[in-house]
């Protein structure tokens, strides 16, 4: 069975959403100053050491020993995608987090990659349940996970864990429904800002639900305390902390978010389900105009013939990789498109334009 959110959309629906989105922006996305491919990171070469051939997603953050945790996604065993030995999340290591030289040559578990948290996969109706990390982060010595539960695309809850074993053991903290905020508090990504706050981006989990993203923030010491959480909203003729979340971009179909402080800046890449593209906005603050900044379009989609430089045939996620600067920015990017194509790769964006 293919997983139907990595199906890419085509002909004309795509492009009128494709359409909508760049109206909407304010300008036509602006093409990156090119992209290299820098190696797989997961793979049967890379991974099936680890029981692991088959994996996605690979979020990255840097450890409080220095290492690099990669999480990821739906992960699988056996002869091709997907296939035995399903877990999800996985977490896969590399001894090293300096960019040139990241490999993963280690996995929690051992010889045999587990999965993080208890996730049985339970039949629901015509699916069975997974866990979608959307994000991981460290703050001091301690890491955070958060991940999205529930058949793919019908999000029943989202939860909150937390290591202080360098992402070898895993303690709950929360959970949120999957209906909250009209659902657009599923998927969450957090930048962790030098002000003491995280900034935290949020969205539906489904890529065909077209919607806009919503903004909160929380205070370092508390992001395990849901009622911590504040919103920014438009009310009473001003935008504010406190008021009612308000969508601050343009409504489209999210795939993947991703949101970081970065030289000065931060930092929002993300994967655009109308033309399955991962593109990037650079921000002044957390509070920048994302409805009129312009977006950089990094990988695009297109056939296996063509791929090289910016093309990645069924491209998705595009993480920010720990130690990355605007003029050398570093992002896991994943594929799938049949059964021996499943996997997360390193790409490295020659430049951002600020």
């Amino acid at each position: 069975m293919h997983p139907t959110r990595r199906t890419v959309l085509t002909g004309s629906a795509a492009a009128a959403l494709t359409a909508l989105a760049t109206r909407a922006a304010g300008a036509d996305p602006l093409p990156g100053s090119g992209a290299t491919k820098i190696k797989d990171l997961s793979g049967p070469a890379q991974t099936g050491q680890f029981a692991t051939p088959w994996s996605d997603l690979g979020i990255p953050a840097r450890c409080p020993d220095g290492s690099m945790l990669f999480v990821g996604g739906d992960s699988f065993d056996g002869a091709g995608a997907p296939g035995t030995n399903w877990r999800s999340p996985v977490g896969l290591r590399s001894s090293s987090s300096n960019l040139a030289s990241l490999t993963i040559d280690s996995a929690v578990g051992g010889s045999s990659a587990v999965g993080l948290v208890p996730e049985g996969h339970v039949p629901v109706g015509d699916g069975r349940t997974t866990a979608i990390p959307s994000d991981i982060f460290t703050i001091g010595n301690t890491m955070y996970l958060h991940l999205m539960r529930g058949v793919i695309y019908r999000t029943d809850h989202s939860d909150f864990w937390k290591s202080d074993d360098n992402g070898n053991t895993w303690t709950f903290l929360c959970q949120w429904p999957g209906d909250l905020l009209g659902g657009q508090f599923q998927q969450k990504t957090y930048a962790v800002a030098d002000d003491g706050y995280c900034y935290v981006l949020s969205s539906v989990f489904n890529r065909k639900a077209v919607s806009g993203l919503l903004l909160h923030r929380v205070p370092h010491a508390e992001v395990g305390v849901p009622a911590s959480y504040q919103p920014w909203g438009f009310a009473n003729g001003a935008w504010a902390w406190g008021n009612p979340a308000s969508t601050i971009t343009t409504a489209r179909g999210w795939g993947e978010i991703c949101f970081r402080q970065l030289d000065g800046h931060f930092v929002f890449t993300f994967f655009n389900d109308a033309d399955a593209t991962i593109r990037a906005q650079v921000l002044s603050s957390a509070l920048g105009n994302f409805f009129a900044t312009r977006e950089q379009t990094l990988i695009t989609n297109g056939p296996v013939a063509a791929q090289g430089g910016t093309v990645v045939t069924s491209p998705y996620g595009g993480f920010v990789v720990p130690g990355s600067t605007i003029a050398d920015f570093h992002i896991v990017v994943s594929q799938w498109y049949d059964s021996t194509n499943y996997r997360f790769m390193q790409y490295r964006i020659n430049g951002l334009g600020v």
